[in-house]
């Protein structure tokens, strides 16, 4: 199984490569129950919580400046994909588009679905991170979050919400789906904060 889906990394990659985390050789998909079906016309995202509430169509989205970003991807399962290539919209343009209250201090991603993951403030408005709508240069696919998605490379995957449709901006910490059931809070990679007790 390792050696047909999973490599370990080795050469100048092992350096990229968090400890624990396997090479894969495909692009795994990892899904808590079912895919959401999500029509573009439709489709909403709204702000809420310690934030003006404001409610985004795709269009408004897709009028934002796109960017293409190559990142690794780490999921909390042990596997790794290096140089993903997204095209997306940054999460630093966006947030110029709302007013967000200044006691609010974490993050709480909505997600067609039902999905919800929790970050601090701090971890979800860096440069680097984004909102994804194509992956290697197509639509994302519905099983691997489209329409669209948001990617915090510098934390686990399932940080970056699949679906994402909403942010609730909060005072404190709240837990997100995975958190409430062991995940670690954060979810850092390089110190491999996989579950609440690590």
């Amino acid at each position: 199984m390792l050696g047909k889906f999973f490599h370990k990394p080795q050469g100048e990659n092992s350096d990229r490569v968090p400890p624990g985390q396997y090479l894969t050789n495909g692009f795994p998909v990892l899904t808590y129950g079912s895919t959401p079906k999500v029509d573009l016309a439709t489709w909403e995202f709204r702000v809420w919580g310690l934030a003006t509430p404001k409610v985004f169509t795709w269009d408004d989205f897709m009028n934002l400046p796109h960017h293409e970003f190559t990142a690794d991807f780490h999921c909390v399962t042990r596997w790794s994909k290096l140089d993903v290539k997204w095209t997306g919209i940054k999460v630093t343009d966006f947030m110029q588009l709302i007013e967000v209250d200044p006691q609010a201090v974490h993050v709480m991603e909505h997600c067609y679905g039902g999905y919800t993951t929790n970050l601090p403030l701090e971890d979800f408005v860096r440069e680097e991170n984004f909102f994804a709508f194509k992956l290697f240069g197509e639509p994302i696919p519905p099983d691997h979050g489209g329409p669209m998605r948001t990617v915090i490379p510098h934390l686990y995957a399932w940080k970056s919400a699949k679906w994402i449709n909403g942010l609730e901006f909060l005072a404190q910490e709240e837990l997100g789906f995975w958190e409430r059931n062991g995940y670690h809070s954060r979810g850092e990679p390089w110190a491999e904060e996989r579950y609440s007790f690590s």
